[in-house]
């Protein structure tokens, strides 16, 4: 069984038996699993006419501020099947959402009437985002031509992803793992919501001022042997986990070529992002071959730099770096 030692103290792996209390869990570290940017709306109410379901909840996500965004939460525990439970009901949820979105409209708004604080949040971001009223805002994020969904886990797997990989909307995965220590104190483990774009904001922070919407170029890691093979003869690159929020956002890839080259040498301009087979991953094509570029070497004073996987950057701050750490 996993574990996390702390001097004399362990923390065993807590295997939840009920969702009901992982779920608890989720929704008490939602702004560390989100960020602060997004508030979580902890509502289970019946969405649907002739095919009923019930979301565990809805994630109000204002990373972008040109682009704020809607999201059905599913929590599960990976007991539960992959096909006859978690990807049926997430199907439901696809086909249920356009007959009810007037209906979950009403449910957020009511949600937040009971809500000051979040309210206030909420009314402060319509306004800096242009919108007349919270009315307007969520008119905006609910009526898209499709809903995207977040399940939330506690123990991800190749055949969930499978699973998720033929369903038309578009979903992220977020593995949340609890340990616990013989006084019941809890330690968590997960990869925050959006992490590459806040990691991108943050590293730029108090220098020229940066924001998400400036994230339009994805940095891979390759090895000589797939560099060849995938990025110069194939014109793609696969096998890349992007979240939902970036699909629409990523305009270049280049290529950080790892030891004994050690530094980003080539760029394509992206032509379309499409699923990687049975997967929940992505492949990228490029609308022309690559080209080479001035090399941006891995800076020889720092360490920690040369990134271990994807990271996030701007086409103008990458194509004027000298450096690697001037990148990122």
């Amino acid at each position: 069984m996993e574990r996390i030692v702390s001097g004399n103290d362990i923390y065993y792996l807590k295997e939840y038996q009920l969702e009901k209390d992982f779920e608890q869990d989720v929704v008490a570290n939602y702004r560390h699993i989100f960020g602060n940017d997004t508030v979580y709306i902890d509502i289970k109410k019946k969405i649907g006419d002739n095919i009923v379901t019930i979301p565990d909840g809805y994630l109000l996500d204002f990373t972008f501020s040109n682009n704020p965004r809607l999201y059905i939460i599913e929590n599960e525990l990976s007991v539960h099947d992959a096909y006859k439970h978690i990807g049926t009901q997430l199907l439901k949820f696809a086909v249920s959402y356009k007959q009810s979105r007037l209906k979950i409209k009403q449910y957020i708004l009511d949600y937040l009437s009971k809500s000051p604080t979040n309210m206030a949040f909420i009314e402060s971001k319509a306004s800096e985002m242009g919108y007349r009223n919270i009315d307007a805002m969520l008119e905006s994020m609910i009526y898209r031509d499709t809903v995207d969904a977040i399940v939330i886990i506690d123990n991800s797997s190749a055949e969930l992803e499978n699973v998720l990989s033929h369903l038309s909307m578009k979903i992220d995965i977020i593995e949340f793992k609890a340990y616990e220590n013989n006084k019941g104190n809890r330690l968590y483990k997960f990869i925050p919501f959006n992490n590459e774009v806040k990691e991108f904001v943050a590293a730029r922070s108090g220098t020229k001022s940066v924001s998400p919407e400036d994230i339009d170029t994805i940095v891979v890691p390759a090895q000589e042997e797939g560099f060849q093979s995938a990025f110069i003869e194939s014109n793609a690159w696969w096998q890349i986990r992007i979240s939902v929020s970036m699909l629409d956002k990523i305009k270049y890839i280049a290529a950080y070529r790892t030891a004994p080259v050690s530094a980003i040498t080539h760029i394509a301009e992206v032509d379309r992002i499409e699923r990687y087979k049975d997967t929940n991953k992505y492949i990228l094509y490029f609308k022309e071959p690559a080209k080479e570029i001035p090399h941006i070497e891995l800076d020889k004073d720092k360490k920690g730099v040369a990134p271990q996987a994807s990271r996030y950057t701007n086409y103008v701050r990458l194509m004027s770096a000298t450096k690697l750490s001037e990148v990122f």
